[in-house]
């Protein structure tokens, strides 16, 4: 997951997997969600990030209940 801004386009994106975008939708005026080819959601373009979110939403993530695994690594 990938979260960038960009503040010449004032426009927050939530990339929650690499995938190649097929299609998109528009959810609301200045929100898109963008789809691979089976229409499985990729990323979340936000525009006017800074008139809908506060700096202080843009900034502070908060992760809860993320189920971790150990990641073994295998010996080479």
């Amino acid at each position: 997951m990938k979260i960038e801004y960009d503040k010449e386009a004032d426009a927050l994106y939530i990339q929650l997997r690499e995938s190649y975008v097929d299609d998109n939708i528009d959810i609301e005026e200045g929100v898109t969600v963008d789809l691979d080819e089976k229409r499985h959601i990729v990323g979340i373009e936000i525009l006017d990030a800074s008139k809908r979110l506060s700096l202080k939403d843009i900034i502070n993530i908060s992760i809860e209940n993320l189920p971790v695994e150990k990641i073994e690594t295998a010996n080479i």
